[in-house]
Order: structure tokens, then sequence, then C-alpha cells
């Protein structure tokens, strides 16, 4: 049975990584999931949708909807990941990458294989397509943190962005950075070469390490 089939009924989706999300089936697309958990509407791109199925009546009573969130994408046309990131632009949202903790903050542009993506913890990041879980656009009257305009500028970097991923890390050769949010200290030190498909960063006490371009989910600068 497809899942676009089930558009309107309540579902538990098994997302990569061991995820679960629990909800109604809002709409799917060539790749792209919708799901409202009673609170927010979740954008998932169906390459890390493990597998789904029916919840039990009880836990659809238990189902609490919240009114006041509404969809960012036009009804009348297909859903798709970069339709649904560029009416994102510019909105405050969570999103979920890696390390089991969300980012909040703001897409500031949308390239080939990955996005900038500006947070006020980490600053002006880079997040690989390929490894987006899921992202929540915030309802109108919520900001990150609290935070006022002067605290979440328009225009955060001045820095111009390559078409890939790829190139956007050849780009930072001899900078300092952080891989996947720095979940370990192999993935922070600075970016000496780009060879065969591994980055080669050197880390601390001077030693390289040579890190699988295909596992790189997010970059920032410190």
């Amino acid at each position: 049975m497809k899942l676009k089939d089930n558009i309107g009924k309540y579902i538990k989706l098994e997302l990569s990584g061991k995820k679960f999300i629990s909800g109604l089936l809002i709409d799917v697309g060539s790749d792209l999931v919708v799901m409202f958990n009673g609170y927010d509407y979740l954008y998932i791109p169906t390459i890390h949708c493990q597998n789904w199925k029916y919840l039990k009546e009880n836990e659809i009573d238990e189902f609490i909807v919240t009114e006041g969130s509404t969809p960012i994408y036009n009804n009348n046309e297909e859903i798709s990941l970069r339709k649904t990131l560029t009416a994102a632009k510019g909105i405050f949202t969570e999103i979920y990458v890696t390390s089991n903790q969300a980012i909040h903050g703001y897409i500031i542009s949308i390239m080939n294989n990955y996005f900038v993506f500006y947070s006020p913890i980490y600053k002006t990041m880079f997040i690989s397509l390929n490894h987006l879980k899921w992202l929540i656009p915030y309802t109108n009257n919520q900001r990150p943190y609290g935070l006022s305009n002067a605290n979440l500028p328009v225009n955060p970097s001045n820095i111009t962005f390559a078409r890939s991923f790829e190139v956007q890390i050849e780009k930072l050769t001899g900078e300092l950075i952080v891989f996947n949010i720095g979940e370990n200290e192999n993935v922070i030190g600075k970016v000496k070469e780009i060879k065969d498909n591994f980055v080669e960063l050197i880390g601390a006490k001077g030693d390289p390490v040579f890190i699988n371009l295909q596992h790189i989910k997010t970059i920032h600068m410190t």
C-alpha cells in the first residue's frame, strides 16, 4: 500500500537513527512527507523514512491538537523538499540533523546539495540535504530563544556560497571548522585538503584525521 493512500490517517513513522514521529499524515510528495504531531507541521524527507504503521485507537484518542500552526506550502502543487525549503526561507525554523539535538534559526540560501542556515548559537552553518531528517517552521509569534531582530541579522554573512557541498568545504581550506555539531573531537580542526572523497583535518594536537565526505552532515566555523 502506498503511503500517499493514507493521507488523513494517524500513523507512526520510524526515521533513520531510530527516531519516531507520530501524528496525522497531511501530505506525501515525491521526496517529502508532511506530518502534523498536534503542535507542529513536520516536513520529513522520504529518504529517511524507514517504516510506518497505523496508530492504535487508544493512541489516537490521546492525540491532542493545538491551534496555531499552518502549513507553509501551496496545497495546489505537489510538495517537494526543495519547494519546502524555498517556502521556509527566512522563516524561523527548527531543523534536526544530528547529535540528538535540534538546531534553531533560519534558512539563508539553498544550493545544489546543501543549504545555508543561520543559527544564533552556531552562526552560519552549511547543512547537507542528504542528512536533513526534518524541519519545523515556527508559528508566527515564535522566535528562537526569545531573541529580538537585532540579534537575528537578515544578512549575517559576507561569505559567497559554492553551488555544491564539496566545493564549499574546499573553500574552507585553512579554516578552523566544526563538522556535525562537534559530536566528537575527531570532527573539529583545521581543514587541510580534500582528496579521494576524504577531508583531512588537523586536530588540536596537530594530528591529522581523515573524514569521509558522505558522513559530513553540518559545518560551522569556530
